[in-house]
C-alpha cells in the first residue's frame, strides 16, 4: 500500500531536514519556492493557501482537486495522492527535498551568488 502524503508526512520530512536547506526557511534566501510534483504526471504546482496565494511553506489546502484524496470536517485538505512529492521550484525547476539541500551546499561550497547567510539553530 502506498502512502499517501499528509501533513504528517510533511512534518516528518521538516524534521529529516531541519538541519538542512532541505526546508523552505533555510532555502528562500537561495531563490527556491516551496512546491510539490505528481511523480505521475510530472505535473508541479507552487505551495499555496486554499485562497490561492502563494505560501511561505509546504501546506496541501492549495493543491489541484485531482490530487486530493481526503478532507477534513472543515474541507481542509487532509491526504493527497502517494504519488505527489514535496519539494521545490527554482528557476522554472523542480527539486526534491534532497536536492535543493544538495544545491544550496554545493552555492555555499562555491561562493556563487545565489549565496546567502543562513544560521541554522
Amino acid at each position: 500500500m502506498e502512502r499517501l502524503l499528509t501533513k504528517a508526512v510533511l512534518g516528518k520530512e521538516n524534521l529529516v531536514f531541519s538541519r538542512s536547506p532541505g526546508i523552505s526557511q533555510a532555502n528562500r534566501g537561495n531563490g527556491f519556492r516551496p512546491a510539490f510534483i505528481d511523480t505521475e504526471t510530472g505535473r508541479v504546482e507552487l505551495s499555496r493557501f486554499a485562497d490561492g496565494r502563494q505560501a511561505p511553506m509546504h501546506l496541501l489546502d492549495g493543491l489541484p482537486e485531482d490530487w486530493v484524496i481526503a478532507r477534513n470536517k472543515l474541507d481542509g485538505i487532509t491526504a493527497v495522492k502517494a504519488t505527489v512529492v514535496a519539494g521545490f521550484v527554482r528557476d522554472g525547476r523542480f527539486y526534491t527535498r534532497q536536492q535543493a539541500a544538495e544545491v544550496v551546499a554545493g552555492e555555499a561550497a562555491n561562493g556563487s551568488a545565489w549565496m546567502t547567510k543562513t544560521v541554522y539553530a
